[in-house]
């Protein structure tokens, strides 16, 4: 396992800084060597990992712009053992600034990452909710695509958009660009809209739907606030169980797949 993989959805509220900072941690506890980039204003995956983000000397606003190196803009995470590139509301200001240059705008991230890319085994980026400069940046740096999504009606509308804008960038940009995989989140098997929506998720998309389900659990909507990921909340809850088997789920995948010569 060695890729960059963006965790993108327009739609807020899904639980993707969730799914990348817990991620993170669980990919970590299986040995990994594992970068987490906040892409996101709001800096949640910041705060999130115990970081202030309002006392960050270099953030990803910093590496977009070429004012640091990637490198320098790192800071290690106590709570998980990987490394964080933080944000916060600058990264804003640094969307505007990437909106008026006229070429190679959305190659800043990618650029940004060549150095570092094999100090990592995997890289996360957290991404906007929204199909911005920002995400555009990140889907462009990235391997693949990791999509969270809740079960549910508008979720569908959602993610077809998102589809049509990752195979723009396959057919134009990036061309190795791909789906690393749909996770159902925030999921309450009582939900009769939610096994629906499931289940037309893995008629339309097979194999890319990870078995893995992140259940809607207490425990991960509380260790924010405590600025830790699940598994050193409390590494016994459903919550970071899940995570932890996504992680495993994630590798396996990996481990069957056709080695490329």
């Amino acid at each position: 396992m060695k890729r960059v993989i963006a965790v993108a959805n327009q739609k807020g509220g899904v639980g993707k800084t969730t799914t990348a900072v817990n991620l993170a941690a669980s990919l970590t506890a299986t040995k990994r060597r594992v970068l987490l980039i906040d892409l996101d204003p709001q800096g949640n995956a910041t705060m999130g990992c115990g970081i202030d983000k309002y006392s960050q000397s270099r953030t990803s606003c910093d590496v977009l712009l070429g004012d640091c190196t990637a490198m320098e803009a790192l800071v290690p995470v106590a709570y998980g053992g990987f490394m964080l590139m933080p944000s916060n509301q600058d990264l804003t200001a640094a969307e505007v600034r990437l909106l008026t240059m006229i070429a190679g705008r959305e190659f800043k991230l990618r650029n940004a990452l060549k150095l570092i890319r094999e100090d990592f085994d995997v890289i996360l980026i957290d991404c906007p909710p929204a199909l911005n400069m920002l995400t555009l940046n990140a889907l462009v740096a990235a391997d693949s695509v990791m999509v969270p999504m809740q079960c549910e009606y508008y979720a569908l509308e959602g993610l077809s958009s998102l589809v049509q804008t990752i195979e723009q960038i396959r057919s134009s940009i990036n061309p190795d660009l791909e789906i690393e995989g749909l996770l159902r989140t925030m999921f309450d098997p009582r939900n009769n809209l939610a096994n629906e929506v499931s289940a037309q998720l893995i008629e339309h998309f097979g194999d890319k739907v990870f078995r893995t389900i992140i259940p809607r659990n207490v425990r991960l909507a509380e260790a924010p606030s405590f600025g830790k990921p699940a598994l050193f909340h409390d590494k016994e809850s459903r919550g970071a169980l899940a995570y932890l088997a996504l992680a495993g789920e994630m590798i396996r995948r990996d481990d069957t797949q056709p080695a490329t010569v």
